[in-house]
């Protein structure tokens, strides 16, 4: 005797089974997220993506499905188990997809971090290097030291010399001569006092008196800066000028002794002292 045939089952029992494989389907959808989500407390953007757009083929499954049930167009080989297999693959895949995105934004958030470390690293290194080595060239820096001999004016070159005949003077010239312009500044040739007094024959005249008493007389000025008091090599005392017995604007500079004798060349003494006013 032939078995019978099993029974078609109704429309209605198909849109049952149909109901209970979404609510399966929804349920493995849920419980596959939650254990995604255990997998790290925070995961990168590119991971959420990735489950989103699971999540999405998912609906996208189930709303098909749906629409398709509803025309009426159920195919009779299609059954509820079926149905939760091909769930539970798109599920799988879905999970995969995700644990990959995860595994690809690890390795790229590794990648940047190792490339950081050593350009850090190296930076710090070269500013600390820098910064040792310009604290020690500040120390190492002593402060210039200031000149313990000066020229009385800044330009050399010289008019008249020591010892010079000529009809300006009663017999020799007494001193040297600088022929620079007007108002250019006078320094102190070292340290030491200064005086100033009026001569016929020097005119506004400055004299420098320095620590061994051998004096320096600046003469024929236009004016004086500082009239008295101690100074410093370098120092600007007064203005070039033509006062007194002169044809121009020039300095006239002279070297007494200290033993009130007439005067020396200041040439040599300058030369002695590591100048060259010529």
């Amino acid at each position: 005797m032939a078995p019978e045939a099993a029974p078609r089952p109704t429309r209605a029992e198909l849109r049952v089974a149909a109901r209970e494989q979404s609510r399966a389907q929804r349920r493995d959808a849920a419980k596959a997220a939650t254990r995604t989500a255990l997998l790290r407390v925070a995961l990168p953007s590119v991971a959420a993506l990735g489950v989103a757009a699971a999540a999405a083929v998912t609906v996208q499954g189930e709303a098909d499905q749906q629409r398709t049930q509803a025309a009426g167009r159920i195919p009779e080989q299609t059954t509820a188990a079926g149905a939760a297999d091909n769930a539970g693959t798109r599920n799988a895949e879905a999970a995969r997809a995700a644990q990959q995105a995860l595994a690809a934004g690890d390795a790229a958030q590794a990648s940047r971090g190792d490339a950081r470390q050593p350009l850090a690293a190296t930076q710090g290194g070269a500013d600390t290097a820098g910064q040792t080595a310009d604290r020690a060239a500040v120390t190492d820096q002593a402060p210039p030291e200031r000149p313990r001999i000066a020229m009385p004016v800044a330009q050399h070159g010289l008019g008249e010399v020591f010892g010079a005949a000529g009809t300006h003077w009663a017999k020799r010239h007494t001193g040297i001569d600088f022929p620079v312009d007007g108002g250019t500044a006078v320094m102190a040739v070292t340290d030491g006092t200064i005086r100033t007094q009026w001569n016929p024959s020097y005119g506004y005249m400055t004299i420098l008196k320095m620590a061994d008493g051998t004096e320096a007389w600046y003469c024929h000025l236009r004016s004086y800066k500082i009239r008295k008091g101690t100074v410093k090599a370098g120092d600007v005392i007064a203005f070039v000028g033509s006062s007194g017995n002169s044809t121009g604007p020039h300095l006239h500079f002279e070297i007494r002794p200290a033993d009130g004798g007439a005067p020396v060349d200041p040439l040599p003494w300058f030369l002695a002292q590591g100048l060259d006013p010529r």
